[in-house]
């Protein structure tokens, strides 16, 4: 039996989106958005209001980062998505972030977040800003041997919109562009079997 629970604004895993700017003076500021993804080929896509510091930082320089909230950051990375810089202008101060310079964009990240995304706007339609994303930044502390993002050293939070808590993102259980294969030439061989 399933249950309606009507038009709601979720989807689910949102990943928790650290975006961090400039202001007009050079001022770092950071925000906690969760409404963001992939919107195509090196490029990713925010959804902030109008009334948001960042979003009138972000109009006015194009620039921005996308950190990736960790498990290790919940309580600075929550302070700065409930606080605002307009009224804090000392907000990233006190959330304990320490913010640097991006290496490719006019935009600072915070420097404990190891995943980062430095962007480039390229469009802005009512809350949606599309950025290309000009470069990947990682803290090589989360590298494999391989030289890959190993997410169990990143410990990526999601946010849960169903009960409003943030969510580790665990372990694996499958590995993409592989596990259905099996099941492709089952098919194609006219054998359909679901069991493993």
């Amino acid at each position: 039996m399933r249950k309606s629970l009507g038009s709601r604004t979720v989807f689910y895993p949102l990943p928790v989106l650290l975006v961090g700017t400039y202001d007009e003076k050079g001022k770092p500021n950071l925000m906690n958005a969760a409404w963001g993804g992939i919107y195509d080929d090196n490029k990713a896509v925010i959804c902030l209001s109008e009334d948001h510091l960042t979003t009138q930082n972000i109009k006015r320089n194009g620039d921005f980062t996308l950190a990736f909230a960790d498990a290790k950051h919940v309580v600075s990375a929550d302070y700065v998505g409930l606080v605002t810089g307009r009224t804090t202008p000392d907000k990233v101060e006190r959330s304990g972030f320490h913010m640097v310079r991006a290496g490719k964009v006019n935009a600072p990240y915070p420097e404990e977040i190891p995943v980062v995304l430095e962007c480039r706007m390229v469009q802005k339609n009512g809350c949606s800003i599309v950025a290309e994303i000009i470069d990947v930044n990682v803290d090589e502390r989360v590298l494999d041997a391989n030289g890959k993002v190993d997410t169990s050293l990143v410990m990526p939070i999601s946010f849960d919109p169903f009960s409003n808590t943030y969510r580790i993102l665990g372990e694996a259980v499958g590995k993409a562009f592989h596990d259905g294969l099996k099941l492709k030439q089952q098919n194609l061989n006219g054998k359909i079997n679901l069991e493993k």
